[in-house]
C-alpha cells in the first residue's frame, strides 16, 4: 500500500484539510522509513493542493528524522521527541513522572484521557498558545511551556470531577493488581499441587519457640534487621502476635511479600532519584519486591523436596530456580543466574535470623516446616489467626 494523501486520510480518520502535524507525523512513522522518505515530497505537494501546507520547518524535520531512522542513527527517544514537537502529541513521560501507557496497553480511561489531551492541545495550537515550529527547532522555552501546559491539564479536574493523571494511574493500578492477583493465585495452586505429593514436615516446636523469642527481641530494636522485618510483616513493636507460630509465619510471609516500606516511606522520591543511592534497608526491600512468584515457588519447592541439610545459599537457590521443573524458564544465562543470586542475597540473612537457615546457609528443620506455610500465607492461602 502506497503512502499518499488517501492513505493519510484513512489512517488519521480526518479530511485532508484537517490533518495536523501530529496526524502526518504518525502516518510517516506508520510505514517503513525508506517508503516514507520516497513518498515525502509527493505527500507535501498533495497537502499543499488540499490547502493544508503545514510548514517548511515541519517538512525539513520530517526528512531529517526519517533519514536518521533509515540509517539507524535515531533512537526511540529521538523519534518520540520529534513526534511531541508536532505540538499536539502528549509528552510520554512528564517532569512529575507521569507516564502514559503504551498505545497497545491503554485501558478505556487512559484512551479517553489521551484523546482529551490531544483535543486540548489542538485547541491551544489554534489559539496560538503553542508554537510548533519553535518546538521542532528545539527552543528550550517553547518546550518548557509545552511541558507546563500538559502538567497543568493533567492535574486539573475535568467537569465531571475526575483528575486526568489520577484517573489514568488508578486504572493502571487496578490492572496491575488484577494481574498480580491472577499470578499469585496461580502460584498458590502450583505450590499446593507440589506439596500434595510431599510428606508433611513435622513442627520443630523447640526451634520455633527459640526463633520466635529471638524475633520478639529483634522487632523491638531500631535498625537492621528489625526495621526491615517489621516493614515486611507490617508490624510495629507494640502490636506483635501473641502466638509464636503466628508471629513467625507472619514475618516469614512478609519476607516473601513485603507489606510496607520503612517508616520514612513518605520520602518516596528517593526511589526515583537516579543519581542517589538507596540505603541498605531500602535496597533489601527493593530486592524482595523484585523476586517473582515463580522464583519463590521454584526455590521453596526445591528446598522442601531436599529437606533439612540442603545448602540454601543465594548461589544454590539461583541454580534451583534455573533447573526447576515446576516453572517455565528460559535457558539460563550467566547474567540471569547472577541477577537471581543478587536478589536472594537479601533473603538469606533474614532467613538466618528467622532460623530458616543456619549460619552456614543450610536449611534447618524449622525452615523445612515453615517455608511452604509462609509462602502459602504470603499468597493469601492462610488467614492470620486471631488467637
Amino acid at each position: 500500500m502506497g503512502l499518499d494523501l488517501d492513505f493519510a486520510v484513512r489512517h488519521s480518520g480526518r479530511s485532508a484539510a484537517d490533518l495536523s502535524r501530529r496526524d502526518v507525523a504518525r502516518v510517516l512513522l506508520a510505514v517503513p522509513s525508506g517508503q516514507a522518505l520516497v513518498a515525502l515530497s509527493d505527500l507535501r505537494r498533495q497537502l499543499l493542493a488540499a490547502g493544508n501546507p503545514l510548514s517548511a520547518t515541519f517538512w525539513e524535520s520530517a526528512r531529517s528524522i526519517l533519514t536518521r531512522i533509515e540509517s539507524g542513527a535515531a533512537t526511540v527517544g529521538d523519534v518520540q521527541r520529534w513526534l511531541e514537537s508536532s505540538g499536539t502529541e502528549p509528552i510520554m513521560l512528564t517532569r512529575s513522572y507521569f507516564l502514559w501507557p503504551e498505545e497497545s496497553e491503554r485501558g478505556p480511561v487512559a484512551t479517553e484521557m489521551y484523546e482529551r489531551m490531544v483535543d486540548f492541545l489542538e485547541e491551544r495550537v489554534a489559539a496560538g498558545e503553542i508554537d510548533a515550529d519553535a518546538l521542532t527547532a528545539g527552543d528550550v522555552d517553547a518546550r518548557h511551556a509545552y511541558e507546563e501546559l500538559q502538567e497543568q491539564w493533567l492535574g486539573t479536574p475535568l467537569p465531571d470531577g475526575r483528575v486526568p493523571n489520577v484517573a489514568v494511574n488508578d486504572e493502571q493500578d487496578q490492572e496491575l493488581y488484577a494481574a498480580w492477583d491472577e499470578e499469585e493465585a496461580f502460584a498458590l495452586s502450583e505450590l499446593r499441587r507440589v506439596l500434595d505429593d510431599l510428606p508433611e514436615p513435622p513442627l520443630p516446636a523447640g526451634d520455633l519457640r527459640t526463633a520466635a523469642g529471638r524475633l520478639r527481641t529483634t522487632l523491638t530494636r531500631p535498625g537492621y534487621p528489625g526495621n526491615v522485618l517489621r516493614a515486611c510483616a507490617g508490624l510495629d513493636e507494640n502490636g506483635l502476635p501473641e502466638r509464636d507460630e503466628d508471629l513467625w509465619l507472619t514475618v516469614a510471609a512478609g519476607v516473601v511479600a513485603p507489606i510496607s516500606d520503612l517508616p520514612d516511606e513518605e520520602d518516596a522520591a528517593r526511589f526515583f532519584d537516579m543519581e542517589g543511592e538507596l540505603s541498605h534497608e531500602d535496597s533489601i526491600l527493593a530486592s524482595l519486591c523484585a523476586i517473582h512468584h515463580a522464583d519463590w515457588l521454584a526455590a521453596v519447592t526445591a528446598l522442601v523436596r531436599y529437606g533439612p541439610g540442603v545448602l540454601a545459599s543465594p548461589e544454590r537457590i539461583a541454580r534451583f530456580i534455573a533447573d526447576s521443573e515446576d516453572i517455565d524458564v528460559e535457558p539460563d544465562e550467566p547474567e540471569d543466574l547472577e541477577a537471581t543470586e543478587m536478589l536472594f542475597s537479601s533473603v538469606t540473612p533474614l532467613w538466618a535470623h528467622l532460623g530458616i537457615v543456619d549460619r552456614a546457609e543450610v536449611l534447618t528443620a524449622l525452615g523445612w516446616w515453615g517455608l511452604p506455610k509462609a509462602l502459602e500465607r504470603a499468597w493469601g492461602g492462610v488467614a492470620p489467626s486471631d488467637d
